[in-house]
């Protein structure tokens, strides 16, 4: 399996995403903006969840497709970023036709950025209906990944976490793509070097090609003392981490299919995160199929593109880590100030 051209989950056909931050704030939205609706669900994994508009992705529910998706920062206060998100859409005439109306269908999730050393004090009404907005206003094929947009204050428990994203072609017509916020109470990398336990998904090193450490240096009892002892920015706190993302095809899928899509996308957050799912994170995965393939996969083929879901997101949430970037307040640095060029 090769990734599409841009490496992106834009590479899926029909989507686009756009990034807004603000770095004194220390925080973000990113976009992601269906050029025509598309079917979607939700597989939440985390224990301590924030969402908007996710119940109605269950696939008994009424609505069929959505036309954006909005993952914020802020924790509930980045909620708003779908207002923004939504606004922008409006103003475009997309939207779900009832009556004479149009309501743009956004369902959203957010990160706990609240501690990362930016400044919080915004006065009445949190920035993130503005950066909504303005992230959805920006959407375009090709986006920053790394620090930059709902990944811009992130923070993993051994360096700065930070927005990824990676594609994957399955078979001669059928894509895949993978965004994610990355921000988990877990460590993405092996104990305290630079490897990532994403590294057996690595395409072209895409996030260092170091592959694995030579061994792993003990038991999984040793690595859960090594985690407990890693020096975090933050302290464990219900609600305080949170990984979310979304899994994308232009397939045509059902909405239980898109389920069953989201559910194995979430074996890339266990490959790539330890401990992942924890009581601390709110981790969820969002699937869109955009259909503009026009293909609507058989059983054999749909289980290959469950197996690619893992991967995929698993890339996603490494690359997310190895591409963000330094900057001033920092609580946690970034990988490439641990280990810059590291091949070791």
């Amino acid at each position: 399996m090769k990734p599409g051209p841009l490496n992106l989950i834009t590479d899926v056909n029909g989507l686009l995403v756009g990034n807004a931050a603000d770095d004194t704030l220390k925080s973000g939205v990113t976009a992601l903006i269906c050029q025509q609706p598309a079917t979607a669900a939700v597989q939440v994994l985390g224990g301590a969840p924030g969402t908007r508009e996710t119940d109605l992705l269950e696939p008994h529910n009424a609505v069929e497709h959505v036309d954006a998706i909005a993952i914020s920062g802020g924790s509930a206060f980045g909620l708003d970023a779908a207002s923004g998100v939504q606004a922008a859409l409006r103003e475009q005439g997309v939207g779900f036709q009832t009556g004479p109306f149009r309501i743009p269908i956004v369902p959203s999730a957010i990160i706990f950025d609240l501690t990362n050393g930016g400044d919080k004090e915004w006065g009445r009404y949190s920035p993130y209906r503005e950066l909504g907005y303005a992230a959805a206003q920006s959407a375009a094929k090709t986006f920053d990944i790394g620090t930059a947009g709902a990944g811009l204050g992130a923070l993993s428990a051994t360096a700065k976490g930070g927005l990824g994203s990676a594609s994957v072609r399955v078979g001669d017509d059928i894509t895949l793509g993978a965004l994610v916020a990355v921000n988990p109470m877990g460590s993405v990398l092996v104990g305290e070097g630079p490897h990532f336990w994403a590294a057996p998904f690595e395409i072209d090193g895409e996030f260092g090609g170091l592959g694995l450490p030579g061994e792993f240096g003990g038991t999984a009892t040793d690595l859960r003392i090594k985690f407990r002892d890693i020096k975090r920015g933050r302290s464990p706190q219900h609600g305080a981490n949170t990984t979310i993302g979304v899994i994308a095809t232009d397939a045509a899928l059902t909405k239980a299919e898109a389920k069953r899509l989201a559910i194995s996308a979430h074996d890339g957050f266990a490959r790539a995160i330890w401990p992942t799912h924890t009581a601390h994170d709110g981790d969820l995965i969002f699937a869109v199929a955009t259909g503009a393939s026009g293909k609507r996969p058989d059983g054999d083929q749909m289980l290959d593109m469950c197996a690619a879901a893992g991967a995929v997101t698993a890339r996603a949430i490494a690359r997310g880590v190895y591409e963000a970037a330094s900057a001033p307040g920092d609580v946690m640095p970034a990988w490439r100030k641990l280990f810059g060029d590291s091949t070791a």
